[in-house]
């Protein structure tokens, strides 16, 4: 009779992997379990504090752009608004020398009519800012609103007058610096 293919009732070998990880479970002890879960435990806690750490360092970053911003505004308020008339053009050159963009090039076409009319009246302004603070940033420009209290006298009228004025102050990162880049008065 020829060879027949006969179906046999022997159960077969499982693959030579699972016995490994049936060895593998039992060779794992209580004290391996503990260890292994504290190791994931540990590589999961160092994993939350770099991304925590990250997010903090950002964060940090962020807060100090934005008082960057928010000096900058300050003190191109300052500088628009305190004008001397026996050193306006080096209050002038102040003016410009932390301007950029359009700003600096208007201001700069109309700043010796400026001083002619400081000089003729003899004027002495001194602005103070009374608030500020950021309308808008980004990670290179921001948008500053300033409060400033402006006092002016002038030899027609050498009472103090006080004036309260509203700017928009818009800065920018340019190169290493924040320079003025535009300044709208507000109501």
């Amino acid at each position: 009779m020829p060879d027949v293919a006969q179906d046999s009732a022997e159960p077969t070998e499982p693959p030579e992997g699972d016995h490994r990880a049936k060895r593998l479970w039992r060779r794992i002890t209580p004290l391996r379990l503990a260890l292994l879960v504290g190791l994931t435990m540990a590589l999961g806690l160092a994993v939350l504090i770099g991304v925590l750490g990250v997010r903090a360092y950002h964060a940090h970053e962020d807060a100090q752009l934005r008082a960057v911003y928010l000096q900058v505004g300050r003190q191109g308020a300052v500088n628009l608004t305190t004008i001397d008339w026996q050193h306006a053009d080096v209050d002038v050159q102040r003016i410009l020398s932390t301007a950029t963009g359009p700003f600096h090039d208007d201001f700069s076409r109309r700043s010796q009519p400026f001083v002619d009319v400081v000089k003729k009246v003899q004027s002495i302004s001194t602005g103070t800012v009374a608030a500020a603070g950021l309308e808008s940033s980004t990670d290179t420009e921001a948008r500053v609103l300033v409060a400033v209290n402006v006092e002016t006298i002038t030899n027609e009228a050498p009472e103090p007058a006080l004036r309260a004025w509203r700017m928009r102050i818009s800065v920018q990162n340019v190169g290493d610096d924040v320079l003025v880049s535009n300044v709208e008065f507000v109501s």
